[in-house]
């Protein structure tokens, strides 16, 4: 069993690595910036020199999971294209040996996380409550404003097929979980509302559209606002998910994580909002009018990107259990991810 208290980076191995593969000197600090519950995230400081460094989590992972390297192409290609917002990447390491896994490293944007809370700035202001989540759809239209055959030449995604391969990659997903399991000796629980959904998905598959670089997991604590109190978005981050697709998929995954007045996100807390946030209305007109497209029936991909988060957190509740995982968070997903899978339902119709 992995040892879940063990540290996940060895400060002297990437302290030798960073004087090999970078210019300068100085000595080379590193603390966690604990935000998130997948990839590992660390600041790391060398003279006046800051950089984030991310790495898998500690333990089995699923295939195609946390690949962090696949990660550091997509930002590196997006900064090239010059005008989605992103981290500048800084440098990738290939090699688990150096600090037990595969990493890489990027600038640090000066910014804030906001996540289950707003900070007093914006809280009080709804003014910028409407003015940043209208940047935020404006955020995701430059995303998919971006040519994306560069990504596919570079093994990076495909030119069609994207919704089939989705909902196959998160069938298998959740039986990755259950093989898992039962190479344990015991059996993973039961879902009724998971293969509800499921079956609703592949009966209701939308028509194909023209392809766009997505991000696969594009919601509010994913962006970087700042710095200041600049009501903006200054970087997109946790990328690892990124694909070419169909873009109306970000889309959707955006609206479930963001409520209209009155409602309630299926993992209570997690989600931030106020008075002054538009409607998810406002979101997919600001979103269609910024990329000429057709956002469609979104009740789709809001069902699939809900649907989607149960299956992987189901995998880091899995993790919790066998000790492989002491994030809090995932104690709660006991009760979170039917919860979740109950909303996909809900929302679908099935």
């Amino acid at each position: 069993m992995a040892d879940v208290n063990a540290s996940p980076v060895d400060p002297t191995a990437l302290a030798g690595w960073i004087r090999r593969a970078l210019p300068g000197g100085g000595d080379v600090s590193i603390s966690p910036l604990g935000e998130g519950h997948s990839n590992l995230t660390f600041l790391v400081r060398r003279g006046g020199e800051e950089w984030v460094l991310r790495r898998p989590p500690v333990g089995p992972l699923l295939p195609t999971a946390h690949d962090v390297v696949r990660e550091y192409r997509v930002l590196t290609l997006l900064g090239a294209a010059g005008h989605v917002r992103v981290p500048r990447t800084v440098a990738v390491c290939t090699d688990a040996a150096v600090i037990g896994a595969p990493f890489y490293l990027m600038q640090r944007q000066d910014g804030a996380v906001i996540r289950d809370a707003l900070p007093p700035w914006l809280a009080a202001d709804v003014d910028a409550q409407r003015a940043l989540g209208l940047d935020l759809a404006d955020t995701l239209a430059e995303i998919h404003r971006a040519d994306w055959r560069p990504f596919v030449g570079a093994g990076l995604g495909k030119e069609s097929g994207y919704l089939e391969r989705q909902l196959r990659r998160w069938v298998g997903q959740r039986e990755g979980i259950e093989a898992a399991v039962a190479a344990t000796g015991a059996r993973a629980r039961q879902l009724p509302d998971y293969d509800a959904v499921r079956d609703w998905l592949r009966a209701h598959l939308p028509a194909e559209v023209e392809p766009a670089v997505v991000h696969g997991d594009f919601k509010l604590d994913n962006v970087i606002v700042g710095p200041g109190d600049q009501p903006r978005v200054a970087a997109v981050v946790d990328w690892e998910m990124a694909t070419v697709g169909d873009p109306r998929a970000d889309l959707g995954y955006l609206l479930s994580f963001w409520p209209e007045p009155g409602e309630e996100f299926a993992l209570g807390d997690l989600v931030a909002s106020g008075p002054g946030f538009p409607a998810r209305a406002d979101l997919v007109t600001r979103w269609a009018d910024a990329t000429g497209r057709d956002p469609g029936e979104t009740r789709w991909f809001v069902a699939l990107a809900v649907w989607k988060l149960a299956i992987l957190l189901e995998a880091s509740y899995h993790r919790h259990l066998a000790g492989m995982a002491d994030d809090p968070f995932f104690a709660t997903l006991d009760v979170g991810v039917p919860a979740l899978l109950a909303r996909a339902r809900e929302v679908a119709g099935a």
